[in-house]
C-alpha cells in the first residue's frame, strides 16, 4: 500500500471490494494532466506516514463508470473512503496539509 505511481486503466465499479475495505484514497486523473502531475509530490508527502492507506489512481475519462459514479468533474479529484463510505473529497489540492487533514477523516 502507500503511494501509487501509475494510473490504473482498470474499470473499477463502485462496489469493487478494493474500495470497500479500510481507508482508501481514490485519485481520479490522468498521466498527461498538468494539474495531476503537480499534485503528485503533495499526495506522496501526505501518504509517507500512512502505509496502511490504499491509494488507487484511476485513469479517468469520458465514459468511465467510476468517475461518473463519484461525479468527478475536475482532475485530480481525491475521494477519501473508509470502508466504502466517502468521508472527504479534495479537488486540485494545493498543499500536503489539506490532504493530511482529509486523511484524518478516514484513519
Amino acid at each position: 500500500m502507500g503511494f501509487e505511481k501509475e494510473y490504473s486503466e482498470n474499470d473499477y465499479r463502485r462496489e469493487d471490494p478494493a474500495l470497500a475495505q479500510g481507508p482508501v484514497i481514490l485519485e481520479f486523473g490522468n498521466a498527461w494532466c498538468g494539474w495531476c502531475r503537480r499534485a503528485q509530490p503533495l499526495i506522496e508527502a501526505a501518504l509517507k506516514a500512512h502505509d496502511g492507506v490504499r491509494h488507487i489512481k484511476v485513469a479517468d475519462a469520458s465514459g468511465k463508470r467510476l468517475g461518473r459514479a463519484f461525479t468527478v468533474k475536475l482532475w485530480p479529484t481525491l475521494v477519501f473512503l473508509k470502508d466504502g463510505e466517502e468521508r472527504a473529497r479534495l479537488v486540485r489540492p494545493h498543499d500536503a496539509d489539506e490532504i493530511r487533514q482529509s486523511l484524518g477523516k478516514i484513519l
